[in-house]
């Protein structure tokens, strides 16, 4: 919070600011041009949306932009085109720099300094530069005061240098990746209207307002937009641009009084993202366009970004030519930082190239232990690739964040020990021995998630509470807690639920493998793709190699954690795939996913953090788009979604080539307070989710009812959605909400949030608390296997919940092995599923088990 004192300095520097304002035209030395005043401006964190970035180019010295308290922000100005620059007036307001760059760009990615600056006292710092560039960039070194940097006006002038030329008749939309607020049907898409065929067309909804928009897949100069209605016009409509596809949006022509036909619109202004929003339309019928341009002044496309190159300080590739000496010093050195760093921001992978290892990989946080074979047993670790719970006195439940996949594990003694609880994937393994899950001395355990693997002795779970297996191999199993899933799992027990604790479903409906990095037999790093199987049981290569598509790492933009979310969409827009190297990743703009089949891959549990309440992920509505092996974490200004698949109202059909999500995890809270109302929104159809941890913190930094603030955290609206290793909890309302139909979910693990204060502050309506699955009242077909969810209100025990589970009662709505747990008796669930289900509660923390429902 701001005192007084910074109240008064703020007024004596505004006071200055309009001085210098009056005073600086009338200087006869200045013969040049403000360029940056209304320019499109953005910034790499604002304080909050009273502080926009806009604010310092709209030539008002009473409002401000101002960032986050953090020496690496920015702001830049986008001028429209390459321009000769002069000069670059800052008016600071009292959090000023005291280092700071003034940088130029042709294309908003790479930057040239133009000018650094060191010894800055605030006040007015007029600057002389020479150079042209397109966009203009102050990037903070070091801040003056404790809080963020705070401009009044950032004036960048220089010398436009003649008329504009005429509008150019090149389409810069063609074909370009397509949206709009609805459909009629699935005939009239909206990629019609860019396909540059007349006699196909786009028609909305019948309603007030609808919208259509193209992404251009950089910021262009626009001159002007043409439009080809069909007979159902918009009588006014606007004409907008945005940075981000998002708000804020710009108009660049607001039409009223329109008869349709065919229209050519002068506009100005730049933007990526162009929309047409109708806001009264000409008939009773819907918007129709049989064809939207884009004409721009832009000057030719910037160089292609390359594909390929570097992995970065991060990833640690081993080899056989190392020493085991050597090789075990690296992973000695990482365990040491990374055993106890739940919070911490190292980020590491090992890529253990072909061949046989003798060491043994102890696992920390943010750490992935990764085979480069094209098959798990391509290479062998003699020794074994260990979790275990020593740094938390034996007690598991806060192992997450770490995987291991693609190798096999010839281990010391016999046994390989996995005692791991969330977000801890142990994918294509093959365990020549038994497996472990639980820590020494059988302390408590809270996971877990195994795919695609073959263990060839027993698998243990000891202490673990709960576990999901998926399409696997096993010698046997040894025990059961409370809630132990199979689905395609060769070895596993019978189906046995309510005792043994055992749900077994003999085959996964639908699955597909997570994308992997390897290497080929020249030694080129290629990214293998495996395809969708049906009614799939064992793993992928139990009878030879998975199958499925490979691409060579110059498919993708490999991203390093200083790219910005420009730069990454640039190279999306462009047709690569992206790679995440280890890092955590601050982006101020979506990062948009528009091409079909595009694969983004994260190595050591890569970390996106969105900042100005950004959505972290969006994903057309496109078929076969996989996420994989990545942590979102939500920023501290709360973003309305951080993953949306598929825009509202999404309605193609993906059932031959459903996207993926898988080990796609989000937290709120943890390592600093994060909010976000919605974790992941699921608007296309037939995705899916296969292993997610979606977490409202409960511990931390930054952890409080009203301090991480989250309410969903997943709500799926597509139809024919499954979800296998649904792992959400702690969130303030219900945890998940399902209006789509045909969803499945193969295992659900939840805790209800731990902190309301009290019974009053957790009603929803009339109903004591929120369930943590709900599927909507419309629905009429749902299936759940294997779903358990859980209560630990710490800061108000006698707190109760009348239903952890809510769902119509139609006969299509079909649940099985259901249960719920008060953990030690710090709350109270009275009914599993609706008003069914006896009551959980008592310190003996004894589960409340529902068979089947109806």
């Amino acid at each position: 919070m701001r005192g007084l004192s910074r109240t008064a300095a703020a007024l004596f520097t505004a006071s200055a600011v309009v001085a210098a304002l009056i005073t600086l035209p009338a200087t006869p030395a200045f013969a040049d041009t403000l360029l940056s005043q209304g320019k499109p401006a953005t910034a790499s964190s604002v304080q909050n949306a009273g502080f926009p970035a806009s604010a310092a180019v709209d030539g008002n010295a009473g409002t401000r932009w101002s960032s986050l308290a953090t020496n690496d922000q920015w702001i830049q100005v986008d001028l429209g085109t390459s321009t000769p620059l002069t000069r670059v007036v800052l008016n600071w307001e009292a959090a000023y720099a005291t280092a700071y760059k003034i940088q130029g760009s042709p294309n908003g990615t790479v930057w040239t300094d133009l000018r650094s600056v060191t010894g800055g006292d605030g006040g007015t710092d007029t600057w002389d530069i020479t150079g042209s560039a397109r966009y203009v960039r102050i990037q903070g070194v070091t801040r003056a005061t404790g809080y963020g940097y705070s401009l009044w006006e950032f004036q960048v002038y220089g010398e436009p240098g003649g008329t504009p030329g005429t509008c150019p008749t090149t389409n810069a939309s063609l074909n370009k990746p397509a949206t709009a607020s609805s459909l009629q049907g699935a005939g009239f898409p909206a990629s019609a209207a860019f396909d540059g065929n007349v006699g196909t067309r786009w028609s909305s909804g019948a309603g007030d307002p609808q919208w259509i928009q193209v992404d251009l897949g950089s910021t262009q100069t626009i001159c002007a937009i043409d439009l080809r209605w069909e007979a159902a016009y918009a009588s006014a409509f606007k004409l907008q641009v945005s940075a981000n596809g998002a708000d804020p949006w710009t108009d660049l022509k607001s039409v009223t009084g329109a008869t349709g036909g065919v229209q050519s619109h002068a506009v100005s202004g730049s933007g990526r993202y162009v929309r047409m929003l109708g806001t009264a339309r000409g008939t009773a019928y819907t918007y129709s366009l049989w064809e939207f341009a884009v004409r721009t002044t832009t000057p030719g496309n910037p160089d292609p970004i390359p594909g390929g190159g570097s992995l970065g300080p991060n990833v640690h590739v081993i080899d056989p030519t190392m020493s085991t000496a050597t090789i075990q010093g690296a992973l000695d050195t990482v365990f040491t930082q990374q055993e106890s760093a739940q919070f911490g921001t190292g980020r590491h992978a090992f890529l253990f190239k072909p061949g046989t290892y003798n060491v043994n990989a102890r696992v920390g946080f943010y750490t992935s232990i990764v085979g480069l074979g094209q098959n798990p047993d391509d290479v062998t670790i003699n020794g074994g690739v260990t979790v275990d719970a020593g740094w938390f006195g034996g007690n598991a439940t806060q192992n997450f964040w770490r995987s291991t996949e693609n190798l096999a594990v010839q281990p010391t003694g016999g046994e390989n020990r996995w005692a791991v609880s969330q977000a801890a994937p142990f994918r294509r393994m093959h365990i020549r021995g038994n497996l472990n899950l639980a820590p020494s001395g059988y302390g408590w355990a809270s996971g877990g998630y195994i795919a695609d693997s073959k263990i060839d002795g027993s698998v243990g779970p000891y202490s673990q509470q709960q576990w999901y297996t998926r399409d696997s191999t096993i010698g046997s199993w040894v025990n059961g807690v409370w809630n132990m899933v199979f689905s395609g799992v060769v070895g596993a027990p019978a189906n046995g639920f309510p005792e043994p604790v055992y749900t077994t479903l003999q085959n996964t409906p639908i699955s597909r493998e997570k994308p992997y990095l390897y290497v080929d037999g020249g030694g080129n790093y290629r990214v293998f793709v495996p395809a969708l199987r049906t009614n799939a049981r064992g793993q992928s290569w139990a009878n030879g190699p998975t199958a499925g598509s490979s691409l060579p790492l110059t498919d993708f933009y490999v991203a390093k954690p200083t790219d910005t979310a420009a730069t990454i969409n640039a190279a999306l827009a462009q047709g690569l795939n992206l790679l995440l190297t280890p890092g955590i990743y601050r982006i101020n703009a979506p990062i948009n996913i528009n091409r079909a089949n595009t694969v983004v891959l994260g190595l050591g549990l890569a970390t996106i953090i969105p900042e100005n309440a950004a959505t972290a992920i969006k994903v057309a509505d496109v078929d076969g788009v996989k996420l994989a092996g990545f942590l979102i974490d939500a920023g501290p200004q709360k973003s309305d979604v951080l993953v949306e698949v598929g825009p509202a109202n999404s309605s193609a059909d993906h059932a031959a080539n459903p996207t993926t999500l898988q080990d796609v995890f989000v937290r709120i809270g943890g390592a600093f307070a994060g909010n976000a109302t919605t974790s992941v929104i699921v608007n296309s159809d037939d995705v899916i989710i296969d292993h997610t941890w979606l977490w409202r913190g409960d511990h931390g930094e930054g952890i409080g009812w009203n301090v991480n603030t989250a309410e969903t955290g997943l709500i799926v609206n597509g139809d024919d959605v499954l979800a296998t290793g649904l792992f959400v909890e702690h969130y303030r309302k219900y945890d998940v909400e399902w209006y789509g139909e045909r969803g499945r979910t193969i295992f659900f693990q939840n805790e209800k949030a731990y902190d309301p204060p009290n019974q009053a502050a957790y009603m929803n309506g009339a109903v004591k608390g929120w369930a943590a699955y709900k599927v909507g009242p419309n629905v009429n077909v749902h299936e759940g296997w294997g779903m358990g969810s859980y209560c630990y209100f710490n800061v108000d025990p006698t707190i109760e919940v009348d239903r952890v589970f809510e769902v119509p009662i139609k006969p299509g709505v079909k649940f099985h092995s259901l249960l719920s747990v008060s953990l030690g008796g710090n709350g109270r669930i009275n009914h599993v599923i609706n008003d069914t289900g006896a009551p959980a509660f008592g310190t003996a923390t004894i589960p409340s088990k529902v068979v089947s429902y109806p």
